[in-house]
């Protein structure tokens, strides 16, 4: 919780520089109790990295495809020169990413990680894949993450501006 909250903390002052007057002073706060909700339920103090990292990608400003592509980073493994992303790893990222909607009580049961997980890997004789395969897979939007660009487009659409004038 200490080196999570150390980070958070510098991930925050340099938004502060970034954008003056745009961050919360307490954003560090929120965004670690946040975090301890979702990821330390039973109150060990104790949250992994990688699961915090999943849920500040799945949350940030940044595009679907970058926030895949960060993803896959953070959850495949080397195998020569090329990185995988294996089964249980997948498994791994589709319960840190299912605890997000999971704290406003819309998760779905661990069977949907199982099936997301087989579909994935549908027709895949390998024990694991590469990046295209699964950014394919995601870009399907699969029923387990509907929830992550939904909100992304609901974001961006607070952006648009026109200049049609209603009455």
């Amino acid at each position: 919780m200490q080196q999570i909250s150390r980070m958070l903390t510098e991930l925050f002052q340099r938004a502060r520089l970034e954008k003056p007057g745009q961050v919360d002073l307490r954003a560090t706060e929120f965004t670690l109790s946040l975090l301890v909700a979702m990821y330390d339920r039973s109150g060990t103090g104790y949250v992994k990295i990688r699961s915090a990292a999943a849920a500040l990608i799945a949350l940030s400003g940044d595009t679907l495809l970058a926030k895949y592509r960060a993803f896959f980073q953070f959850y495949a493994v080397p195998d020569g020169k090329v990185a995988l992303i294996t089964r249980s790893a997948l498994r791994s990222l589709l319960t840190d990413l299912n605890q997000i909607p999971a704290i406003v009580g819309e998760s779905c049961a661990l069977s949907c990680v199982e099936i997301a997980t087989r579909d994935c890997f549908h027709g895949v004789l390998n024990s694991a894949i590469v990046e295209e395969k699964f950014l394919s897979w995601l870009r399907s939007e699969p029923a387990v993450l509907l929830w992550l660009p939904t909100c992304y487009r609901l974001s961006a659409t607070e952006m648009v501006f026109h200049q049609a004038r209603c009455r």
